[in-house]
């Protein structure tokens, strides 16, 4: 299975999220802007106008720079008027207040960092559209950003330069947001030293802002990785993931997710820097997304090798992973179902995961109209079945009905389903049959139903006659048969249909036994051919020439006729009242050759005559023809035949039938009817089927 897919931002809110937690601490004073775009266009036209004449540090500039930028910030909240507002050449003027302008005088600058906290937070905004990013970067925002980062050195850190540093890295997330070029321009203009160092800023603030840039920028870029590593980030990350604030922790393991994404190295360090107990921990965290990211991470943790799997549940991660596959958060059980798809691929774990109830939540999921949460649980359900511990819990509760009955949404599921089926099929012998068996004896009804459904799938034909006939699990079938559960009714049937293509494909069940009358064929030349003709039939008034010979070797009704007490026995002329001309010539010929050619037309006629003087063969021409011609229409009336001339082929081929195509005969009125009268036939042609194997 190939990885799990990290997001860049590991929700699909996230992009809007980082938009509201840039929006923090700007809220008052808020008024929803609803403006006509050229209002909108000459309003922030002239917010350019005085940023760019309020360059300089006297106060009454700066103040004007502050609100300025604040409505220009207010305007870029509402995301339609972004495009607009870059088209005013706004973001170059933005840019060059990211810098303070050189201090006229001693002492503090009016609104210290107050005016480059506004840009970085304006041009944040603005960077929430992906085509704006390179545009900002262009404009030389980057150096201003990093500059503004490495201002927490300082000795004394006031509330304004607190908020710029955590608007400059934001600002910086958006940025480098899915756009690679920038991820690397922000490590050469040397960005992630001073990040790595605010993880430990006292502000948790500062904290999560420095995590979610760090984040997004080891998100599939490997030198960008590598330099957050050697700038010895990782104690401080895995402390963080012990934070009692869930946006630390949240963001912390974020950042260690897109450290060790396919990149099995920083993993090992990860793992060795002790990151698994607290990964562990976040899985029971009041936060979801924190529980989010800790299982996807476990589940790249267990792929290192067997000895992190072991120890993962150790640690006691399969429980609370098995309580959020029961979460109502979709990619919360997605991600719990990609942790134990992982670490089901150990056969202790398989047991451990069964043990604590991860089999039921698991096919559960399979119901799931999500493609990626169905395919988790499925891989995780495949590994279940490599271990003979589970085989017996996972059909007990119905788990091969839902794996034969789900609807996969995409083919690499149903291809994991398709291996699961195969993988529990080599694993019906010895001690896991003989559990299965005993469990028919002793368990209760629904119990023995769902194995017996599991086992017509999954059992060998040899050892059918001791599951179906000996262990009563025919009887549970058919039983179900008569259920007012439609879908029960369904299963019942696929599963017989299943039992009976097993059986035959060892020895066909009608197959009849060798005839013991040698037969004597007196060729085609003699059909209706006087010549040594020893006796004449009359049909519709017509004379048909046969001979007794052939007639006598050909069955017992006409042994009866020429050698019994009957008047036939002398007369030359024997009048046939009940059969038309073709068809007594059709019976003819395939008296004198051993074969002809049945239409459908004549195949009912022909049967009846053919019970009629015993000729078994012909029957069997017969019932094949008409056999060809069943249908959800007339299959009750074929049935009917088959049992008014003893038709025993013609009647297995219906009851066949009528458990293959149910979802069209439950249509039908009668079906229950047609189902009370052909299920005694049924049971004897099962028990037939399944016993003739092994007396075979």
């Amino acid at each position: 299975m190939e990885n799990q897919k990290r997001p860049e931002q590991p929700t699909t809110a996230a992009r809007k999220s980082l938009k509201r937690k840039l929006e923090e601490d700007f809220a008052e004073d808020h008024d929803e802007f609803c403006v006509a775009e050229q209002d909108l266009v000459r309003e922030v036209e002239a917010q350019v106008e005085i940023l760019n004449t309020c360059r300089t540090s006297i106060e009454a500039d700066r103040a004007s720079a502050k609100r300025a930028i604040h409505v220009v910030s207010e305007y870029a909240k509402i995301e339609e008027y972004v495009n607009l507002i870059v088209k005013t050449g706004v973001v170059t003027v933005l840019v060059k207040h990211l810098e303070a302008p050189p201090q006229l005088e001693d002492g503090p600058q009016p609104y210290e960092h107050e005016v480059e906290k506004g840009s970085a937070f304006a041009l944040g905004l603005l960077a929430v559209k992906p085509e704006h990013q390179q545009l900002i970067v262009d404009a030389g925002a980057l150096p201003h950003l990093v500059t503004i980062l490495k201002k927490h050195k300082g000795s004394q850190s006031s509330r304004a330069l607190i908020g710029a540093i955590r608007r400059a890295a934001d600002a910086i997330t958006n940025l480098a947001h899915e756009n690679s070029r920038i991820k690397s321009r922000v490590r050469t203009e040397h960005g992630i030293p001073p990040l790595v160092e605010l993880l430990e800023f006292p502000d948790p603030k500062v904290q999560r802002a420095a995590a979610g840039a760090l984040r997004t920028l080891a998100f599939k870029n490997d030198e960008n990785k590598n330099q957050i590593v050697e700038c010895n980030a990782l104690p401080t990350l895995i402390l963080m993931l012990r934070s009692e604030d869930m946006s630390i922790h949240y963001e912390a393991v974020g950042v260690i997710g897109n450290l060790v994404h396919s990149s099995p190295n920083i993993k090992k360090e990860v793992l060795q820097a002790g990151a698994l107990q607290p990964v562990i921990r976040l899985l029971s965290s009041c936060c979801s997304e924190s529980q989010r990211e800790a299982a996807l991470l476990l589940g790249q943790f267990a792929a290192t090798d067997t000895d992190c799997k072991v120890h993962i549940v150790q640690r006691g991660a399969v429980g609370p992973l098995i309580e959020m596959l029961q979460s109502q958060d979709a990619q919360l059980k997605e991600m719990s179902a990609f942790a134990l798809g992982r670490l089901a691929q150990d056969t202790h774990n398989q047991a451990g995961i069964a043990h604590s109830g991860g089999i039921v939540p698991l096919l559960n999921l399979l119901d799931s109209k999500i493609g990626s949460l169905q395919h988790n649980a499925a891989f995780a359900l495949y590994g279940l079945a490599d271990n003979e511990d589970n085989v017996v819990d996972l059909i007990v509760v119905g788990g091969v009905q839902k794996l034969q009955g789900g609807e996969f949404l995409v083919q690499p599921t149903r291809d994991c389903v398709s291996k699961t089926l195969k993988r529990l099929e080599e694993k019906i012998n010895g001690r896991v049959l003989s559990h299965l068996l005993y469990l028919m004896r002793i368990s209760e009804r629904s119990v023995q139903r769902r194995i017996a459904l599991a086992l017509a799938h999954l059992c060998s034909p040899d050892d059918q006659s001791s599951i179906f006939v000996d262990s009563s699990g025919l009887d549970c079938l058919l039983e179900l048969l008569l259920s007012s559960d439609l879908k029960l009714q369904r299963v019942a049937s696929v599963a017989l249909h299943k039992l009976a293509d097993k059986a035959r494909s060892l020895s066909p069940v009608d197959a009849g036994p060798a005839s013991p009358i040698t037969q004597v064929y007196l060729g085609e030349k003699f059909v209706n051919n006087s010549t040594l003709s020893d006796v004449t039939f009359l049909i519709e008034g017509k004379r048909f020439f046969a001979h007794r010979i052939c007639l006598l070797a050909s069955s017992d009704a006409f042994r009866a006729m020429f050698d019994g007490g009957y008047r036939e026995r002398d007369a030359k002329d024997i009048e046939i009242p009940n059969i038309r001309w073709e068809v007594f010539e059709l019976m003819m010929r395939y008296i004198y050759t051993g074969s002809v050619v049945v239409s459908s037309d004549v195949a009912q006629d022909l049967l009846r005559a053919a019970d009629q003087y015993l000729l078994d063969g012909l029957k069997r021409l017969c019932e094949c023809t008409i056999a060809q011609d069943i249908s959800v229409e007339n299959v009750s009336l074929m049935y009917d035949l088959s049992e008014a001339f003893n038709a025993m082929s013609l009647r297995h081929t219906c009851i066949l039938f009528v458990l293959e195509k149910f979802d069209n005969l439950i249509a039908f009125p009668g079906y229950f009817d047609l189902i009370r009268r052909v299920l005694p036939e049924m049971r004897n042609y099962f028990v037939r089927a399944l016993i003739r194997p092994i007396q075979a």
